[in-house]
Formats: structure tokens, sequence, C-alpha cells
């Protein structure tokens, strides 16, 4: 496909990275040449220096020609001004970012009288990805799938843990083959386990199963699955308001300290549940006095990296609440992984998996398995993704084991006719199923890209 993309700020570079990867043809146009420069020469993509407002810049770009236009600079109304232009150029689909809470009540207004394909709220999506693990607070991530009804739950484990030092072929009678451990993070390398695989503390974990299934086999293990009861919040921006939004409504006590006064007294009319504290969180006395020791979690969701994973840090010190620390830069992922911080969310990823589902939709062949979800995980080194299964796809019909399927491809469940199971090897895909499979081969399109 022939994309556009208005903006190289964190979203527009992650999308770039990705989308190039899968041999689209990029344009980058951003109004800051310096950027635009280091975009082309870093991904090999074209690049124009302007405003992407302007038809002539959008022209230069090949807009007329183009398949697909994302607009995803810091400013929603140029976003949505990006969209207009595109669209009266003759681009069939096109995507804006749109943040601001004021405009959330407006988004399906937006879609219809805009004609766009979708809109994105990175900062609405990082806070629900909160919200999730502060529901589970055990979890370092959660990933839900809609149509199968099943989740993927990764937890690092821990030295005093059931499961320390187990053959995964010993956990059955825990497991009761409604759950799968298909995936382990260890150090640097991410594994596809068998039975034989012995699971070692600090192992980063990931279960497959229902949400129901998964709590059960917590408990029995010991491990929190009761949402907290209250959070303090650092930072008073969009994903804190989107998520104290969200946390009051499950009834969590929520505290936010934030250092601006105008955004406090903003906080404060938006927010009239929540506890709003002005001051720096940065100073050691005012998070004791705010009670950082007692406080159930910690979400550190200032705008400045470096801060939040300071401030996690520090939580982490004082007692075992649970943190989860807000990352907005790209270039230090690595690194960041490495450290303790608990939870880690990363907006620019999960605006990202929205635009890339659907531009792997829209490359669908005719009677193809369609995606329905994508989740990238493990420093996405691994990929989840739901189909729907089309008419004609070559594995309906067959056992998982009749299958030949490429290394590094896991089907973890299938759901037919609204009936949910984990799949085993006499499993049979059907007409209309829809198939959740995990792998460590990235960019797939459809199920036939799992078929050797």
């Amino acid at each position: 496909m022939k994309i556009i993309i208005v903006g190289c700020g964190n979203v527009g570079t992650t999308l770039t990275e990705q989308l190039s990867e899968e041999g689209h043809d990029i344009t980058v146009i951003d109004s800051r040449e310096s950027v635009v420069e280091n975009v082309v020469n870093t991904y090999d993509v074209l690049g124009v220096t302007g405003n992407g407002t302007s038809i002539n810049v959008q022209m230069e770009a090949g807009v007329e020609t183009a398949d697909l236009l994302v607009a995803v600079t810091g400013y929603d109304e140029m976003n949505l001004l990006c969209c207009l232009i595109a669209k009266r150029a003759g681009v069939r689909h096109i995507i804006a970012r749109v943040s601001n809470p004021m405009y959330s009540q407006e988004v399906n207004f937006f879609k219809e009288e805009l004609g766009l394909s979708m809109i994105i709220n990175p900062q609405m999506a990082a806070a629900g990805e909160m919200a999730k693990l502060l529901k589970f607070p055990s979890a370092l991530n959660i990933e839900h799938f809609e149509k199968s009804r099943v989740e993927l739950v990764t937890y690092k484990l821990e030295e005093k843990s059931l499961l320390s030092h187990k053959k995964l072929k010993d956990l059955g009678t825990l497991l009761q083959g409604n759950i799968l451990i298909p995936i382990v993070e260890r150090g640097d390398r991410v594994i596809v386990p068998d039975g034989e695989f012995i699971l070692e503390p600090k192992d980063e974990i990931t279960f497959f199963g229902s949400t129901r299934r998964i709590v059960e086999f917590f408990r029995k293990i010991g491990i929190q699955t009761t949402a907290v009861k209250d959070v303090i919040i650092v930072g008073g921006g969009r994903t804190s308001i989107y998520l104290a939004s969200q946390l009051i409504d499950m009834g969590v006590k929520v505290k936010i300290i934030e250092k601006d006064v105008s955004k406090c007294e903003m906080l404060i009319d938006m927010l009239p549940k929540a506890m709003i504290i002005n001051g720096d969180a940065t100073d050691k006395e005012l998070l004791a006095e705010e009670g950082i020791a007692e406080a159930e979690a910690f979400v550190a969701n200032t705008s400045i990296d470096e801060e939040n994973i300071m401030l996690s840090l520090y939580a982490q010190s004082l007692s075992d609440v649970k943190t989860i620390t807000k990352v907005h830069r790209i270039s230090y992922d690595e690194i960041i992984e490495k450290l303790d911080l608990g939870s880690i969310v990363y907006p620019k990823y999960t605006a990202a998996e929205s635009i890339l589902k659907y531009v792997r939709g829209k490359r669908k062949t005719i009677n193809s398995s369609d995606i329905e979800t994508l989740y990238q995980l493990n420093d996405k080194r691994v990929e989840a993704l739901e189909f729907i299964i089309r008419e004609n796809c070559p594995v309906i019909g067959k056992t998982l084991q009749e299958i030949s399927w490429k290394p590094g491809v896991i089907i973890g469940c299938i759901n037919h006719k609204r009936h949910t199971t984990i799949a085993n090897g006499q499993s049979v895909i059907q007409q209309g199923d829809s198939v959740v499979m995990i792998t460590t081969i990235t960019g797939m399109r459809n199920i036939e890209n799992a078929l050797q």
C-alpha cells in the first residue's frame, strides 16, 4: 500500500518503522526538516518537509495516488484538517489522531462527517491499558481478545512461587488443559517452551486462557487477583484524566499529584471525586505525606520519561506497591526493559497496533483470513493475532496436528459458534471460527502465512 504519514513524533515514527518493515511504500510529512531527514535516512522512506494541512504539500507527497493517509501530529485540529484535505483529494482510507478529552464525546460525529476510517487516541488507549493492570495488579501486561473471550497475561516469576524450578509438563494438574504457557522471556531470549522446559525465577511468563480460568489458576498459586483499592497518579495530563475517570467508576480511590496550579484547577473541575494535590512529586517529603508507602498502586505518568522511571524505582524501594511507568521515548527501549519498573506502558505502541491491524486487514486477499485483533509483545518480537476464518481457507476441516505449521507458531484457542476451547492437536478449524495465534514470526497478514 502507498501510505502517507503526517507527523513524525513518537507515534508517527513507530508507525513508519513498522509499516516500512512490512514492505509498504511510505512517505512522511513533517514541518521540521531535521526530523524528516532523520526518519528518511533511518527507515529508507520518502519525506516531504512542510505543513500537512497544505494541499500543495500533500500533492508533493503523492496524495492523489495514496491508499491511506494517517495524521498523527500533536494537534487534533491539524490532524482533522489533514484528513479532510486528503479525503477531498480522493484518498479512500484516512486515520486521525484525536487526543483531547474535550472531543471524546464527538468521535462518531468526526468519523461520519469527515469520512474517517478510524480515530486513534493514544492517551485513552494507554489509560485503558493501565486500568486493566490495576484490576489485575499481579500482571505485568494484559491483552484481551474480544471475539474469543480469552486473555494473554504476563507475570514475572518470583523465587518463592510454586512454579519456580518446575517443568511445564509437571504443571498439568494446575493448568488442567484450560491454560497455555506459549511464551517465556528469559533475559534477552524469547522462548516457545515445550513440556521439558523448566521455569526459573525472574522469567516473564505469558499465560493464555479465559479470564476466569487464569484468575482461578493465579489464586491456586497464591497470586493477587483483586483490583487495587487506591492509587497515586503523578502527572495531570490527558492520560491521567482518562485513567482517573475509569478508576473512579471502578470504585478505586484516586489521588493525583500535579505541580502546575492551572492544571490542578482543571482537574478539580473534571474529576470532582479524585483528590488533587498541587506539588512536585520528586519531593520525597511530599510523597511521604501523601502516603506512598501505604498505597496499593503508583502510576508515574508525567511527560518526562526520566522522571517517571525515577519515581517508579523510588516507589518500589519503599514497598511492594504495584507500579505502572509510562514511557514515550523510542531510543532507550532496550535499556528500560531491563529495569525493574513493574508494568511499562508505551502509548506509541498501543496506537501503532491499532493502525497496523487496520492496514494488514486492508491488504487481505479475497477469501483470506481477516485479522480481528493484533498485539505486539516482548518488545515486538512476538505477535498475538486473532483471525476470522473465511471460505476456502486451506486449514478448514483439518486437525491442528494434520496442518504443517511454521516453527514458532502456536494456535492458542478456537472459538466455534461462541464456544471457546484451548487448542490441542485434535482441534479442528471450521469456516467462521475465530482463531488466536501466538507467533515469533512478525508481519503475518492471514493464517495462510503461518503454513509451511
